[in-house]
């Protein structure tokens, strides 16, 4: 057994059966174990940006790493925006990255590069296999790493000849350990750390705090947004008269009818402090303190008040579900019946051209039961969360690190973690131009997604933050934010890679196209023009 099969049999003994990928020469024999290991499917993406975000999008809807593999440095490179969205999200990942054969490196050739110094400002964790024998173990301190709480990026490269080599029988394989991100050494048998529980004085000190009657808003992120999790957090929230509200990007939420509604921080940034201006305290529940996207003239950083106190009711690393139902229990309100949000109802406005309030509404009515959307729609569709709040339950994901062209690969993730589902993607047509080699792995391994193209032809975003940064602008400059010259065809992008698509510029257009759309198994994508 060679050092790559050995890799996979560790990976399929850790419960990985999905790998995303884009190999080349120095991961043959990865890829040839493949063959000879049963139990890790491989999706194939045409760029390594669809390959990591992909792996973020199946992370998150499987609760378990996405595994990616990416060939040297540049193939690490071309991955980096997406792995700073998962990182950023706390995804968990597991990078697997061929190097050169040891002996090789030294001669300088051309794909010779410093992995390390990419890979560490997006990883957790990182190790590089010293050896055939050590390989196993390697990959299992990986598995470990990107598994702990709150979920994190580990990378690990596997130069040429320690997957060629022989590493010995199963039992010998893997005893070695790899260096962590601390330089310190992690054990092959390592197990993952499981969310920590939330001490009782901590939870006591909040119930304390709310007791005394000041306005206090939480601040919820990560599994706290999850249905479990809101539940007990509006039974807090009825018990003290606290606000909750969710985090701007959302790495994935629970949602919908029959669900706790939750009121999301505002990016617009004037909209957001308006929203806490009231609020003396801010607690966070796997979340950070809301700060602003950027840093405009004469506008603060932090969107709460100056004078709010900030405190921590669960860390991201804690288990954020179990302090929300500890707290509720502590103020007496564990047997309140959570306030869910009633079925809407969203009648379509009278038929002529398209507008993005027309997409927001036919999407939110037509919502399947238990549909998981993707959303990337930047400026468009910036309505449409607190819209489909009352909309079928779904799960919500976004962007979560700002690098646009998160949204198509992360669908491919979610749509393979749970085949069974609707996956719908709001996207921007800008962004999706990042990495819209992902409809063609949705065509290949017929994904049932359905993808939205927000086409208005422009960086809209870009347009908004001109102003908002106050940057005196001409023609030169607007011109660089527009997308009509020419303009992108995305039927004919999306047909070219095997996806099925239809253009609307109507409302009834569009709503007949999703109809369809969303009555189709298979990819099938929706050029809204706006």
């Amino acid at each position: 057994m060679n050092g790559a099969e050995s890799l996979v049999r560790t990976l399929v003994a850790e419960g990985v059966d999905v790998c995303f990928a884009n190999p080349g020469t120095s991961e043959m024999h990865f890829v040839a174990a493949l063959d000879r290991v049963p139990g890790i499917r491989c999706v194939l993406g045409l760029f390594e940006g669809v390959v990591t975000g992909a792996a973020d999008g199946y992370a998150r809807m499987a609760d378990k790493p996405g595994v990616t593999l990416l060939h040297t440095g540049p193939g690490l490179a071309n991955g980096l925006a997406n792995l700073h969205n998962a990182k950023k999200a706390s995804t968990a990942v597991v990078n697997i990255v061929g190097e050169h054969a040891t002996w090789h490196i030294e001669h300088d050739a051309p794909l010779t590069a410093d992995i390390e110094g990419l890979a560490r400002p997006v990883s957790h964790w990182f190790g590089t296999a010293a050896s055939a024998s050590a390989v196993a173990g390697d990959g299992a301190a990986a598995i470990a790493a990107a598994a702990s709480a709150p979920g994190r990026v580990a990378t690990l490269v596997l130069p040429a000849n320690t997957a060629w080599e022989d590493a010995g029988t199963r039992e010998d394989a893997g005893g070695d350990a790899a260096p962590d991100a601390e330089g310190g050494a992690v054990s092959g048998t390592a197990s993952a750390e499981a969310p920590t529980i939330v001490p009782p004085e901590r939870v006591d000190a909040i119930a304390a705090l709310l007791a005394r009657g000041e306005p206090v808003a939480f601040v919820l992120g990560g599994r706290a947004l999850r249905a479990e999790a809101l539940e007990h957090g509006d039974r807090v929230a009825w018990a003290s008269g606290a606000m909750l509200l969710a985090e701007t990007f959302k790495a994935r939420a629970e949602r919908g009818a029959g669900r706790v509604a939750i009121i999301e921080i505002p990016y617009v940034v004037d909209a957001a402090l308006a929203l806490l201006k009231p609020y003396r305290h801010i607690v966070t529940v796997c979340a950070k303190a809301p700060v602003a996207f950027f840093a405009y003239p004469d506008k603060p950083s932090a969107l709460y008040p100056p004078d709010a106190e900030l405190h921590t009711l669960a860390a991201m690393h804690e288990n954020g579900t179990r302090a929300l139902a500890d707290l509720a229990r502590a103020l007496r309100a564990e047997a309140l019946q959570p306030s869910v949000q009633p079925r809407g109802d969203f009648p379509l406005p009278a038929d002529g051209p398209l507008t993005p309030e027309a997409i927001n509404l036919s999407v939110a009515a037509r919502l399947p039961e238990q549909a998981i959307v993707v959303d990337e729609s930047v400026t468009s569709g910036r309505d449409i969360f607190g819209l489909c709040g009352s909309a079928a339950p779904h799960d919500w994901l976004e962007v979560c690190g700002g690098s646009i062209g998160g949204g198509l690969p992360l669908a491919v993730g979610a749509a393979i973690a749970c085949p069974a589902r609707k996956v719908i993607t709001l996207q921007a047509d800008g962004s999706g131009m990042y990495t819209l080699q992902a409809l063609w792995t949705q065509a290949r391994e017929s994904l049932d997604i359905v993808t939205i193209i927000y086409a208005n032809r422009a960086y809209e975003i870009l347009k908004y933050e001109l102003r908002n940064v106050q940057a005196e602008s001409g023609e030169k400059a607007l011109d660089m934010m527009e997308l009509d010259r020419p303009e992108l065809d995305w039927v004919a992008l999306a047909r070219g890679m095997g996806v099925d698509a239809v253009r609307a510029d109507t409302i009834a257009g569009f709503d007949e196209a999703l109809a369809r759309g969303l009555a189709t198994t298979g990819p099938y994508l929706i050029e809204a023009v706006i």
